[in-house]
């Protein structure tokens, strides 16, 4: 309480405790996040892995690129340094996952976790016995090989049904494979993801995509009850602007496709990349890769080896990358998450060189060829509300020379296979129109979502949006209403015998390991991974959201103990008439404990601020009366049908 005022408080309920676990809470699939990484600080491999697999069928992919909104809600987060949520997914996966266990053994493990039930917190979702493997039969199509579209593939063929997924191009994965550079995400991973979803019974339809002459209607006369639509956005935008045609200019969509796949593009030595996203980096720091690599003859007159490439070249000035933002650094897309601002460290580690709060005014050529960027200031980029509404500076004017220009301002998907007659509306941002409780679209038993339906987003969002789709198709099929419940499940502590790890509360968050700028070259991945030391070390950082301290009043004796060990100052006990709670809050709480509200008698609340308390358990064990005891809640979605 400050200046008179007094403390806000609430009375906990099932949601207060969900938000509790603010990690769980903050991903799209609602992974257990704190819960896998407390079982590797306890050396429970097993169990990790289950927990971080459950949810996502992606979790090895998602253990290297999520863009982690675990870790920017991660409570630590507010004291120095989230814990390394995603970086310990990737060492559990390596560890006990499809990187380490051959397809019969994982087959064995997904079994005995299923039989065992929750006892091994082995769950999909609202994936209830109603759902799963009732060998329903019906057709569905997929549309789009992504992490979205086989996400929704791979529940559907636990739930039973006959799954085909039309895939563009010439390998499954979508962005995933196409997108992301294989520095970034190894593509031997993606395969074994994709061969588990295969395992199940999923059709993948490769170069089979949706045209004109082969739509909806037709997916239709084959048979198909139901269809997901999860194309992505694979076309990049343009920059309208002068010498936008000239030769040199390229989306960074269309650069990174073909790359991905083999195809060498010659940029030169000097690239500028604009855009500040994800896509953004990738192409950047893909681009430096290239340049080097045509720097790799001569540096200073001198042949130099393949392992000091990137430092010579780039210090030689032979390699040159700049990315070009509107934003500035703070604004930057890649700087909202965790793993964006970890790949700015890096990109900036090796060589790439930022030009913030600018735009591109014109492009100037020679034969045809870009050969600079004239570039505008940029006064702000949001406003007051937060919306893209971006003023310039023409006072301010720079020229940048460059061999190539790499655009990444955007993507947008090509729906030209959409006819009228399909019934299926679009938004005038030129995305699929769907409910988003449901991801239905306009026409009845077409289903859409990730990229196609929103417009760019995370894996972890795609994956969500694919399980989502997978549960209303199972709805729509089936004629019934449902939607999610939670059921929330208490384990107490033997307090006496709590403790945290020692020290942990000091314990700094320490990043991945990375191999040496030298050696950062072509597909070489960047990050090698945390040890079995360093990934229980930095596991045992966290503060362990999921255990409460509980307070009973029955048993307290004011004797205010508890208040005096916090550390953090956490806990208060304070008079009632000092609590600011909502009226109906108050009502509740004095009928329960059988006072009159209108009563003079004194009376005490034990209050406590969560965001501060570190689970040390030190009041718990300093209690006399064992009024404060240690609990642990979990919580899990089920299926609840209207």
């Amino acid at each position: 309480m400050m200046n008179g005022k007094k403390y806000r408080a609430v009375i906990p309920d099932i949601e207060f405790w969900k938000q509790m676990i603010s990690c769980q809470s903050a991903c799209p699939v609602r992974t257990d996040s704190g819960r896998y990484v407390q079982l590797i600080a306890k050396g429970d491999y097993e169990q990790a892995y289950l927990t971080a697999r459950s949810p996502n069928p992606f979790a090895s992919i998602c253990g290297r690129i999520c863009a982690a909104p675990c870790e920017d809600k991660c409570r630590r987060g507010h004291i120095d340094s989230p814990v390394s949520i995603r970086a310990l997914k990737r060492f559990v996966c390596e560890k006990y996952g499809v990187e380490s266990l051959m397809p019969d053994e994982q087959d064995k493990l997904f079994q005995g976790a299923t039989e065992a039930g929750n006892k091994t917190r082995w769950h999909l979702p609202m994936l209830t016995a109603s759902r799963r493997n009732t060998a329903r039969g019906k057709k569905v199509a997929v549309i789009g090989g992504g992490p979205s579209g086989l996400a929704c593939a791979h529940d559907l063929a636990l739930m039973g049904y006959r799954v085909t997924v039309f895939e563009a191009t010439s390998a499954p994965g979508g962005m995933l494979i196409h997108g992301i550079p294989e520095f970034r995400l190894a593509r031997a991973i993606i395969d074994k993801e994709i061969t588990r979803i295969e395992s199940l019974g999923v059709e993948i339809k490769l170069n089979a995509p949706l045209t004109e002459d082969f739509g909806l209607k037709e997916l239709r006369e084959q048979g198909f009850e139901a269809v997901f639509l999860s194309v992505g956005t694979q076309r990049g935008r343009d920059l309208k602007i002068e010498g936008s045609n000239l030769d040199g200019i390229i989306k960074a969509i269309d650069y990174l496709i073909n790359m991905n796949n083999g195809y060498r593009m010659n940029l030169g030595k000097r690239v500028l990349v604009i855009g500040g996203g994800f896509v953004a980096f990738d192409a950047a720091r893909m681009a430096l890769r290239t340049a080097l690599e045509a720097g790799t003859e001569e540096v200073d007159g001198t042949l130099v080896e393949a392992l000091d490439v990137a430092r010579a070249a780039v210090r030689a000035g032979v390699a040159e990358v700049r990315m070009v933002s509107l934003e500035s650094f703070a604004e930057m897309p890649v700087m909202r998450t965790s793993q964006g601002r970890e790949e700015f460290e890096e990109a900036e580690k090796e060589g790439i060189i930022f030009n913030t709060q600018r735009s591109a005014r014109r492009f100037m050529g020679e034969n045809e060829r870009v050969r600079a960027v004239e570039l505008i200031g940029v006064k702000r980029t949001y406003d007051e509300t937060g919306r893209f509404d971006p003023i310039f500076d023409p006072s301010f004017s720079e020229i940048i020379e460059a061999d190539s220009v790499i655009l990444a301002i955007g993507q947008q998907a090509d729906l030209s296979f959409l006819k009228p007659e399909d019934g299926v509306e679009l938004t005038p941002q030129r995305t699929i129109k769907v409910a988003r409780a449901t991801l239905a679209t306009t026409a009845a038993g077409i289903f859409a979502g990730g990229d196609v339906a929103f417009g760019p987003r995370n894996v972890i969002e795609a994956v969500a949006n694919g399980k989502q789709a997978a549960l209303s198709i199972d709805d729509y099929l089936r004629g019934v209403a449902s939607g999610p419940s939670v059921r929330l499940s208490v384990e107490k502590i033997p307090t006496r015998s709590y403790r945290m790890s020692e020290g942990y509360e000091k314990r700094q968050r320490q990043a991945p390991p990375t191999i040496s700028l030298d050696r950062r070259t072509g597909i070489s991945e960047v990050e090698i991974g945390y040890s079995e030391e360093e990934a229980r070390r930095q596991a045992e950082r966290c503060l362990s959201c999921h255990t409460q301290t509980i307070y009973d009043p029955e048993k307290c004796v004011l004797c205010a103990r508890c208040v005096d060990v916090c550390p953090e100052q956490a806990l208060k006990l304070v008079p009632v008439e000092e609590l600011d709670l909502p009226m109906e809050s108050t009502d509740e709480l004095f009928d329960f404990y059988g006072f009159d509200c209108q009563s003079t008698q004194p009376l005490s609340a034990m209050i406590k601020d969560d965001e501060r308390c570190i689970r040390c358990g030190l009041c718990a064990i300093r209690c006399p009366t064992n009024a404060m005891t240690m609990e642990v809640f979990f919580y899990e979605e089920f299926e609840a049908v209207s």
